[in-house]
């Protein structure tokens, strides 16, 4: 499936829920079946700079597609970053750096978390892309 395809199913499966608790619920679902990151991993280069919470980061390049690991100390954080990892992972690091974002701004995630998490949430997007970058850049 395209990061495009991926992103309009994560759209459409939170436009199945009424509030926002309910959406924070199936996040937090979410954060419990990512891909975790391997202990090794779990190091200061690896952690996402501008979170409030930690989160840890890991990719890895497999047949010129980007497989992502995450984790992260904090419930929705760690929904947060699965959901990005969904999108992002096992994807062409071209078609990453190329990806809008659109879709976190369709389900309303931005406006429902608190500044320091939307920074977050921005950050952990960078951090995705600039693997994607290095990753090109090797391909390239």
């Amino acid at each position: 499936m395209s990061i495009k395809e991926i992103q309009e199913e994560i759209v459409d499966e939170f436009s199945m829920f009424d509030d926002w608790m309910q959406r924070y619920e199936y996040m937090i679902e979410l954060g419990k079946s990512l891909p975790l990151i391997e202990d090794k991993y779990k190091t200061d280069d690896n952690i996402i700079k501008g979170c409030q919470s930690k989160v840890w980061v890991h990719a890895e390049m497999k047949n010129d597609q980007i497989a992502f690991t995450a984790d992260s100390d904090a419930i929705i954080t760690k929904g947060i970053i699965a959901i990005l990892i969904r999108a992002f992972s096992n994807q062409h690091p071209q078609d990453i750096i190329d990806a809008d974002t659109q879709f976190i701004d369709e389900i309303g995630l931005k406006e429902h978390l608190s500044p320091t998490r939307a920074n977050g949430l921005v950050s952990m997007i960078k951090q995705l892309k600039l693997y994607a970058v290095a990753y090109q850049t090797q391909l390239n």
